[in-house]
């Protein structure tokens, strides 16, 4: 197979995952009252199959629609939009960025070892998930603790610092979403990559 050829395949593929992510981002999964979102799934498959690069590419895709449903799709983003809309594509974009990024980075440094592929995967998938989660927190901490709205929540929570405010919000919801993206990623990643090596046999 030609570069050429090969390079158009990867193209669209990406091109597939980036409408994936757009849909996933609007269709959350509500079960027991919680609001479950999968849409580091395809950021993780990416950059598993395609490296760090597609990582933070298809991660740019997620910040970016996360940051798009802040103008009346997300309650909780408009607030923050309305607050002040440059913290809150901080907030939204290049957390995910380097989320998508450093996923691909764990999993090239895993393929590297002997039989380390076989770990990487589910490895790298906990870790976009994780990363995720804390790279948006910690901004969203960064940017906006202090103000009325977030110390709202605070004082709702009964928080005594920063820490417990993000375990206490983050709750069950969030640590259902980690283990749920990880254990959807890992198993899709292997898919593809499967795939792909007949394709390119």
């Amino acid at each position: 197979m030609s570069q050429t050829v090969s390079k158009a395949k990867t193209i669209a593929i990406l091109g597939a995952f980036t409408a994936l992510i757009a849909a996933i981002s609007f269709l959350p999964i509500k079960t027991m009252g919680l609001e479950i979102t999968l849409s580091m799934v395809p950021v993780a498959v990416g950059a598993i199959c395609f490296g760090p690069a597609a990582g933070a590419y298809l991660g740019g895709v997620f910040g970016l629609v996360s940051f798009l449903q802040c103008f009346g799709w997300s309650a909780f983003g408009a607030v923050l939009l309305n607050i002040n809309p440059w913290l809150t594509l901080l907030v939204c974009l290049p957390t995910r960025v380097l989320a998508g990024w450093l996923c691909g980075l764990i999993f090239r440094g895993f393929s590297k070892l002997q039989k380390g592929r076989a770990v990487g995967y589910p490895v790298a998938s906990l870790a976009a998930a994780l990363l995720n989660t804390v790279f948006f927190m910690t901004t969203l901490i960064l940017c906006f603790y202090n103000t009325e709205y977030i110390q709202g929540f605070v004082t709702a929570l009964g928080a005594a610092n920063p820490f417990i405010f993000v375990v206490l919000f983050v709750g069950i919801n969030g640590l259902v979403e980690l283990i749920a993206g990880a254990v959807l990623a890992a198993p899709c990643a292997v898919a593809v990559n499967k795939a792909l090596s007949r394709l390119h046999a």
